[in-house]
């Protein structure tokens, strides 16, 4: 047996075993050795028992839930995520419409509505135009969704297009155009994958709101030529060309969530037929030339001067529905219907254009004109007004595109034909853009 005593490795004297140097001799002994193992592999196997118990438990839950999910079909697929609206704006004013009572509208004749808006701005808005000009907007309206105003600083473009939302009874949605925009989420949002929720902007509200509604809807994109317009605005350009409005959908987001408010179907939102964008235009150095493409599918309206102030009635607002604009422009083409005299005119206006300058109306122009002059007529105006403001804003603007040399030579000759064919001195706003391209070289 060993001695209880052993030998201090300092002093090499002997030192007595005390009762914790027995405690770690049993400890660190062979039996308590095995125990320790028998325990260990108990703790294992109840372990073990308790994993697999749990994974049966989850995975009878997730029989159960796809069970439920089999049975419901129309929540099928739903994530957390999902569940929570991504377009927050836009699911907010569906509630706001189902509160909402159906609204009463005027009906006037389009000669109507255009004196009372005439009388309206200046009386109530303290704004002065000509009544031509107001007669020119509207019809303006009546043969595009898209309006392109010109003009220097200060002549009331925007003031114009304000007025009209005002005088509608339903104001018009200020766009400031930004100089950096490039692209369609610029001026509709985007959807942020972080967050879960699409940044939406007070056009893309508008927009979804107008198409809970019937009432005339006007946007205006306020200098419109600060950045390129071609850019941020080409989806919309290629929709509004679309001949069926029911298929003039706009692609926000690339799938669909039970939780996406109630006209948003597949991702996309169906353009409401009652909004109108007008986009003001300043001619300055700080402003990008807007293309024909632009210039061919918009109405064109030019504000060169501000009229003078006059009295003006009392006029109340006239709340007119989309219905009842639409209806009366399409009045106006069946009561206004373009004179035979003018069309032949216009074909040989066309042959001269085409021979000479190697430039024509085409389709799209025609049917502007085609709706133009019988709405301008019906609010009051007359029809070589209505032409003069075609020829000069759509097709005699082409020109400008000629070498210095061509404009000498042959703009005197279709300043004589324009007098030959529809009255010497009848088209003064074409005869005057002609004018100014022969003293600008």
């Amino acid at each position: 047996m060993m001695d209880p005593a052993w030998m201090s490795p300092r002093t090499g004297s002997a030192v007595q075993a005390g009762p914790q140097d027995t405690l770690l001799d049993i400890l660190g002994s062979p039996e308590a050795m095995a125990v320790y193992l028998v325990v260990l592999m108990l703790l294992t196997a109840a372990l073990t028992a308790y994993v697999l118990i749990a994974l049966h438990q989850i995975r009878k839950s997730g029989e159960a839930a796809a069970q439920a999910q089999e049975t419901r079909p129309q929540e099928k697929g739903t994530s957390q995520d999902e569940a929570a609206p991504r377009f927050v704006g836009l699911s907010q004013i569906d509630m706001e419409l189902k509160e909402q009572r159906p609204a009463e509208y005027d009906s006037m004749s389009l000669a109507q509505l255009c004196d009372g808006f005439h009388q309206y701005a200046a009386g109530k808005l303290g704004l002065y135009y000509d009544i031509t000009d107001i007669r020119r907007f509207v019809a303006g309206m009546g043969i595009s969704k898209l309006m392109i105003l010109r003009g220097i600083s200060g002549t009331g473009k925007t003031s114009l297009a304000y007025a009209a939302g005002e005088y509608f009874g339903n104001p018009s949605t200020i766009v400031p155009v930004q100089p950096m925009w490039k692209e369609r989420s610029d001026i509709v949002g985007y959807f942020n994958s972080f967050t879960k929720r699409f940044n939406e902007t007070p056009l893309l509200r508008k927009l979804y709101e107008a198409g809970g509604k019937q009432d005339v809807y006007i946007t205006v994109l306020d200098e419109v030529n600060i950045s390129r317009i071609e850019y941020y605005f080409a989806d919309f350009l290629s929709l509004l060309e679309l001949p069926d409005p029911k298929r003039r959908e706009l692609d926000l987001v690339s799938d669909s969530w039970d939780s996406d408010p109630q006209r948003i179907r597949g991702g996309k939102l169906l353009l409401p037929e009652n909004m109108w964008f007008i986009g003001t235009a300043n001619n300055d150095d700080s402003t990008f030339s807007i293309s024909d493409k632009v210039y061919d599918r918009a109405a064109v309206m030019d504000l060169d001067r501000r009229s003078q102030p006059f009295p003006a009635k009392d006029t109340p607002a006239a709340h007119i529905s989309f219905q009842e604009l639409d209806r009366r422009f399409e009045m106006a083409k069946r009561d206004h219907s373009l004179s035979e005299r003018s069309r032949t005119a216009l074909a040989q206006l066309d042959q001269h254009l085409t021979e000479v300058y190697r430039i024509s109306f085409g389709n799209r122009i025609m049917g502007q004109i085609e709706r133009y002059v019988p709405i301008m007529c019906a609010c009051g105006g007359t029809e070589l007004e209505a032409l003069d403001d075609i020829l000069a804003r759509k097709i005699l603007r082409k020109l400008e595109q000629l070498s210095p040399s061509v404009i000498k030579r042959q703009i005197p000759g279709s300043l004589s034909l324009l007098d030959e064919l529809f009255g010497a001195e009848l088209l003064p706003q074409s005869r005057g853009y002609l004018d100014r391209l022969i003293k600008s070289v």
